[in-house]
């Protein structure tokens, strides 16, 4: 519907480059249902990193919190990454003691390490996607089974077909970055996904 407000979804995932692929498939997934893709990587300037990280949340409407990164980084003194599983209690804590509809769902690659890495949260059903972009793409429609856009499986790989194979080479080429996981190319890898979304999704809110 044109005109029409977005919403934006909060994307809590690894930013590593071996998670590449996956990061675009969240950010197509979310674009495909008229979604604004949001992260901490947009998040710069001088005030508390943790204040920015709440306000970013509490403008979303939805999260997606991936918790399928587990492993030691590469870097000394080799320590795990807790920032994942510390948003993801940012926003149910906030949701608990505040709530305003947002709506969270919890990721996951592999079936039953939930309920080992993180046993609070038994009783929470995980979308459990596989190894592959595909299956995170497949996972995001059952988690917004109930959204007024409902994109096709084709739409959806089409958005993350292009994203991938034209965005990300001349983004990077375009801003000079290294990787996707900056500022920089994350607002214009936001900005394409959606661009591409209203073109092979009827009915998406355009851009103001």
């Amino acid at each position: 519907m044109p005109g029409a407000q977005r919403d934006s979804a909060f994307l809590n995932i690894p930013y590593d480059r071996a998670y590449e692929e996956h990061f675009l498939a969240y950010i197509a997934g979310v674009a495909a249902f008229g979604l604004d893709p949001r992260a901490t990587l947009e998040l710069t300037g001088g005030e508390r990193r943790l204040n920015r990280i709440f306000k970013l949340i509490e403008a979303c409407r939805y999260s997606f919190h991936d918790l399928s990164f587990v492993k030691l980084d590469r870097k000394r003194p080799t320590t795990p990454r807790f920032n994942m599983p510390f948003e993801l209690g940012l926003v149910i804590g906030w949701q608990k003691a505040a709530p305003s509809g947002h709506q969270w769902f919890v990721f996951e690659s592999s079936r039953h390490r939930l309920q080992k890495s993180l046993s609070d949260l038994n009783g929470t059903d995980p979308f459990v996607y596989g190894p592959n972009p595909e299956g995170i793409l497949r996972e995001i429609r059952n988690a917004l089974v109930r959204h007024d856009m409902q994109p096709t499986a084709e739409q959806m790989w089409d958005i993350f077909d292009i994203l991938g194979v034209d965005g990300v080479p001349y983004i990077l080429k375009k801003t000079g970055a290294s990787s996707v996981f900056e500022a920089r190319p994350f607002a214009d890898l936001a900005v394409l996904a959606r661009q591409i979304a209203q073109a092979f999704v009827p009915g998406l809110p355009e851009d103001p």
